[in-house]
C-alpha cells in the first residue's frame, strides 16, 4: 500500500492536559495549543484544500475557532478592541447568520488568501487579548465572559474533532494515500491495551422504567460544562431492553456484505436504499479491495490498513447503520436508553488522549465491563429535537444548536478523535443520516 508520510515533527498532537476545570485560563490556553498541536504534522498545503463541501480546510477551522473568541468575547467586553483584520469576519464566520455575511460553506477550499502564517498570527494576537482580558477581570465581569470562554473552549475542541475526519478525507482522495502520522510513531505514544483479548459479545439488561435524562445544574451538575440542546433534564418512560455490550465490529459488517446486505431492500428504509443506490454504496467509507490481494482495507488517520475484524466498524451511516440492525433481528437503541446505561459507566475509553487514532476492539482499551465511550460515535433510532422546555439562548449564541432541530440523527457516546475531557453522558452529537465522514458506527439493542 502506498502511504507518504507527514512532515517531520517530534511532539505528538493528543497529549492529555490535565489541567483542572476551575482555572479557565489554563484550559483555555490548553485548548488552543492543543489544535495547534493537531494541525502541525500537516503541510501548509495540506491546510487549505476542502475535499467536500461538507468538510473545511484545516486553515478555515484554525481561523473559525479564533473568530469565536474574536466576535463573542473580545468585540464584546474588551474596551478598545480592533479586529485583527475586518475582513476575517466574513471569511471565517460560519453560520451565525445575525453576526452578518458568511462566505459559501462549499468555497471555504478557495480561500488561498490569507496565508496560513497569517492566520497564525491571528490566533496568536486573540489568544493573548483572551488572556490578557480574563487575568484582570473582577468577578462581575467573569460572570459575564466565563460562559462564552467556557463555550468557547468546548467548541475548539469540537473542531479539534472535525479538523481530523476532514484531515482523513482530504488523505482518502490523494492516490498517495498519505498518512496523517505514521502507525509507529502512534503505537508509541498510545497506551494500546489493558486485555489480552478482545471482548466477547454480549447484552446488558435493564427493567426500563422511568428515568431522567438530559443535564440538570440544579441536581449537581452545576460546574460542568453542557450544551443547551442537553438540557432541559426530563423524565422518559422506558420499556424493558437490552443493550450490546460493545459496538458492532468489522467482522459483523462483513457478514452483512457477504449476505448481500447492501441489495436487501427488506432491510432497509426508502430513503436509506435509495441513498444507498445513488452513492453506489458497498462498503463502509473509507474500504477498499486491491486487486492484488482481494482483501478489505481501510484508509486511516495512519495511512490504509488492512480492517480490523475485531475493531468497531465506523464511517457508516445512519441509513446503513439500522438496515444492519435489521439484518441482525435487532434494532438502534434510542438516546434515552443509551444515556441510562452510560451514565452508569465511567467515562473513559479509546478517546484521543490515548492516540489510536482510530477504533479499537472492544476490551483493548479499558476494562470495563462494557465499551461504552470512544471509539466511535454511536447512531441511535432518535430524531435531533428539542427536549421538553427547550429554549435556545438570546442572541447570537442562540444560533448555535437549536436553529439544527430538523432532520439530523443523534448519536452518542465520542470516538477516538473526541477531547478526552469533551464528552459526557448527556452529550448529543447530531449528523444528517446519510453522513458517513464521521467517525460513525453503531450499537444494537432489543426489546427484552
Amino acid at each position: 500500500m502506498t502511504m507518504d508520510g507527514p512532515s517531520p515533527h517530534t511532539t505528538l498532537p493528543f497529549a492529555p492536559s490535565h489541567i483542572a476545570r476551575a482555572d479557565l485560563t489554563a484550559r483555555f490556553l490548553a485548548v488552543r495549543r492543543q489544535t495547534e498541536a493537531l494541525a502541525a504534522p500537516l503541510d501548509p498545503e495540506d491546510q487549505v484544500v476542502q475535499s467536500m463541501a461538507d468538510c473545511s480546510p484545516t486553515k478555515w477551522h484554525l481561523g473559525h475557532t479564533t473568530w469565536f473568541f474574536e466576535r463573542f468575547v473580545l468585540m464584546s467586553f474588551l474596551p478598545g478592541y480592533r479586529p485583527f483584520d475586518p475582513g476575517f469576519d466574513h471569511l471565517f464566520n460560519s453560520y451565525y447568520v445575525s453576526l452578518g455575511s458568511r462566505h459559501p460553506r462549499p468555497q471555504r477550499g478557495l480561500l488561498t488568501r490569507p496565508p496560513l502564517a497569517r492566520v497564525l498570527a491571528w490566533r496568536d494576537s486573540v489568544t493573548h487579548a483572551v488572556t490578557g482580558l480574563l487575568d484582570p477581570a473582577d468577578a462581575g465581569l467573569r460572570a459575564r465572559i466565563d460562559p462564552l470562554i467556557e463555550t468557547g473552549v468546548h467548541h475548539e475542541q469540537q473542531h479539534q474533532e472535525l479538523l481530523l475526519m476532514d484531515v482523513l478525507h482530504l488523505f482518502s482522495c490523494n492516490p498517495l494515500r498519505p498518512a496523517y502520522l505514521p502507525a509507529d510513531i502512534m503505537d508509541s505514544a498510545a497506551t494500546m491495551a489493558v486485555a489480552s483479548k478482545p471482548q466477547a459479545p454480549g447484552w446488558i439488561d435493564h427493567d426500563g422504567g422511568i428515568h431522567a435524562i438530559g443535564h440538570d445544574p440544579a441536581a449537581g451538575d452545576a460546574d460542568d460544562f453542557a450544551y443547551d440542546n442537553e438540557g432541559p433534564r426530563h423524565d422518559v418512560l422506558l420499556r424493558p431492553f437490552r443493550l450490546a455490550n460493545r459496538p458492532v465490529t468489522n467482522g459483523d459488517w462483513l457478514e452483512f456484505i457477504a449476505e448481500d446486505g447492501y441489495g436487501r431492500a427488506e432491510f432497509w428504509l426508502s430513503d436509506g436504499i435509495a441513498e444507498t443506490q445513488a452513492q453506489g454504496w458497498t462498503a463502509p467509507l473509507y474500504w477498499f479491495r486491491p486487486e492484488e490481494d482481494g482483501l478489505w482495507w481501510t484508509m486511516s488517520l495512519r495511512g490504509p490498513e488492512p480492517v480490523d475484524l475485531d475493531a468497531p466498524v465506523v464511517h457508516v451511516s445512519q441509513y446503513e447503520a439500522d438496515a444492519f440492525a435489521r439484518f441482525r433481528g435487532c434494532r438502534l437503541p434510542t438516546e434515552a436508553e443509551w444515556e441510562v446505561v452510560a451514565a452508569q459507566a465511567p467515562v473513559a475509553g479509546n478517546l484521543l488522549p490515548r492516540g489510536a487514532l482510530r477504533p479499537m476492539p472492544a476490551g483493548t482499551t479499558t476494562p470495563s465491563p462494557a465499551q461504552i465511550y470512544g471509539d466511535v460515535w454511536e447512531w441511535t433510532s432518535s430524531a435531533y429535537g428539542p427536549y421538553p422546555g427547550f429554549k435556545p439562548p438570546v442572541g447570537a449564541i442562540g444560533e448555535y444548536n437549536g436553529k439544527f432541530m430538523a432532520n439530523q440523527m443523534v448519536l452518542r457516546g465520542g470516538c477516538c478523535v473526541t477531547p478526552g475531557d469533551h464528552i459526557r453522558p448527556s452529550y448529543r452529537n447530531f449528523f444528517y443520516p446519510r453522513q458517513r465522514w464521521a467517525f460513525s458506527g453503531l450499537r444494537l439493542a432489543t426489546d427484552a
